[in-house]
C-alpha cells in the first residue's frame, strides 16, 4: 500500500512537469542522471523490477517498489505506467522520507 501523501507529491512533480514515465523513457532519463528517484509499481514484471534495480545500482539512485500500476498511474494522470522517475531532487528527498516513515510535522 502507497502513502497517500507520497502519491500527492508524485501528482506535484507531474503537475510541474518533473517526472518521466514508461520503461524507456525513464530509462533514458536515468541514463542523462536526470532522475532523482525511481517508482516502481509492485506488480511490474519481475523483469521490469529486476532492470530497474540493476539500472538504480548502476546510476546510484534510490528506487522505491510500492502500489500498484493503477494507482502509480492515476497520481501522474496516464494509464498503465509501471515506472515513474522523479526529475526533482526535492520532491525525491520529500517521498523518500515519507516512505522511510518520516513524517512531516505540520
Amino acid at each position: 500500500m502507497i502513502n497517500n501523501k507520497i502519491l500527492g507529491l508524485i501528482g506535484l512533480a507531474a503537475r510541474a512537469r518533473k517526472v518521466c514515465f514508461g520503461a524507456d523513457s525513464v530509462e533514458e532519463r536515468t541514463n542523462k542522471n536526470k532522475v532523482k528517484l525511481l517508482i516502481v509499481a509492485e506488480d511490474a514484471s519481475k523483469r521490469t523490477k529486476d532492470k530497474f534495480k540493476k539500472l538504480a545500482e548502476k546510476q546510484n539512485i534510490p528506487i522505491i517498489i510500492k502500489g500498484e500500476i493503477d494507482i502509480l498511474s492515476k497520481a501522474i494522470g496516464k494509464s498503465n505506467k509501471a515506472i515513474i522517475g522523479i526529475e526533482d531532487i526535492n520532491l525525491s528527498n520529500e517521498i523518500q522520507r515519507i516512505n522511510n516513515g518520516g513524517e512531516v510535522i505540520g
